[in-house]
Formats: structure tokens, C-alpha cells, sequence
């Protein structure tokens, strides 16, 4: 399997809480809810087609939590039907990196807790075709400093926020992206799906 991360940004880079105000409130983030205004038929066609695309998923715990409570065992519940996305998540095998969550609730659930580089080494050698991350930016930010990740596909929208955790950090590893493919929204909102080619190239004196 490929592994692939999906990701919905703004312009400024911001990724915290795009769902709702009160997705993720870390460190004091209140503008939470920015994508949902923007996320129109169109944009919702294409990710359930990427979620049925999924032949499993990866999360961070946090992540992972926020997808059981809106699509699993929480508060919205199993049952939305023929829901792409949900179809897709209640369906297929789940994997979460962290070495703090012990009882996961949401069937098909399995804990990364140990040498979590070689188990996902592991699920990448199975056959088929995606192994999927969506969201998970602290997971992401490491599968990207250990060359894990195979292809990154940024959905951003037309907005800059001003505060709130953003994918790549002030200070990272430097990395060169071939653009494999690249739509838009009427309303704005662009998809860029990325391949990773090793370091840039620099100029020199």
C-alpha cells in the first residue's frame, strides 16, 4: 500500500480545528470551524471518493478520537447510512499511532503502541492499494521526517485565519514535492496532490 496523507489547510498553513469551534481549542484556538462554510457539494463528492479509495487508515490519537466520536462508537453514532465516508471508515481496518490510547471502542481498531516506524513499514509492504491519513498533524510531520509518506494531497481554502497549529512547522526537514495532479473549486478551494522527491535543489553563488 501507498501511503497517503490528506490534509485541509488554509492559506496560511493553519489545519487546527477545521470542523467546528470546538473541534480542537489547544492552546487557545477560537476560530475554529473555517472549512464547513466552504465545503460545498463538490468538495464533498470528491473526498467520499477518496475515503472509498482508502484500503485502511492511519490516525494520530487525537485525530482518531475526533473521527470515533463524528463517524464510530460516539455521539453521531454508526448508522449514517450510505454515507461515503462513513461506509468507508465503519468498514476498513483502522490504525492509530499512540502510546496512550489502550481500549479503543471503534471496531476494526488496532494500536501502534511500539516501533510504530517499522509496524507502519509493515502495513505498507501488505498488498493494496492506499494506507490513508487524514488530519493527524503531528503524525504527519513525523511520517514526512522518516520518508513514510508517499504522497501528500493538500486541500486548501481561501481564507488565512491568523492563529492555530499549521501542518509544517517553523523549522522541519526540507523537502522537494513533484505536483501529481491539481484541480479547483468554483468557490475556491484548491486540491494539489504531491509526490515527495527527496531535498530541493539550491541556488548557489
Amino acid at each position: 500500500m501507498k501511503l497517503t496523507t490528506i490534509t485541509h489547510v488554509t492559506v496560511d498553513g493553519v489545519m487546527q480545528g477545521l470542523g467546528g469551534p470546538e473541534e480542537d481549542r489547544g492552546d487557545g484556538f477560537e476560530r475554529g470551524g473555517w472549512a464547513l462554510p466552504l465545503f460545498e457539494n463538490e468538495a464533498e463528492t470528491w473526498l467520499g471518493q477518496v475515503f472509498q479509495r482508502a484500503d485502511a487508515f492511519l490516525f494520530g490519537r487525537r485525530t482518531y478520537e475526533i473521527f470515533a466520536d463524528s463517524w464510530g462508537t460516539g455521539s453521531w453514532g454508526t448508522d449514517q447510512g450510505d454515507n461515503p465516508i462513513s461506509v468507508a471508515l465503519n468498514k476498513r481496518p483502522k490504525y492509530v499511532a499512540s502510546t496512550k490510547l489502550a481500549d479503543p471502542q471503534w471496531a476494526d481498531t488496532t494500536v501502534l503502541a511500539g516501533d510504530v516506524a517499522a509496524a507502519i513499514g509493515e502495513l505498507k509492504a501488505k498488498p493494496g492499494g492506499e494506507l490513508q491519513v487524514h488530519g493527524s498533524g503531528d503524525l504527519v510531520r513525523w511520517l514526512v521526517r522518516n520518508n513514510l509518506v508517499d504522497e501528500i494531497t493538500l486541500v486548501t481554502y481561501p481564507l488565512i485565519v491568523g492563529q492555530g497549529t499549521r501542518l509544517f512547522p517553523a523549522n522541519g526537514p526540507d523537502t522537494a514535492l513533484e505536483l501529481v495532479d491539481s484541480r479547483a473549486i468554483p468557490n475556491g478551494v484548491t486540491i494539489q496532490i504531491y509526490r515527495p522527491g527527496g531535498r530541493p535543489r539550491y541556488a548557489t553563488a
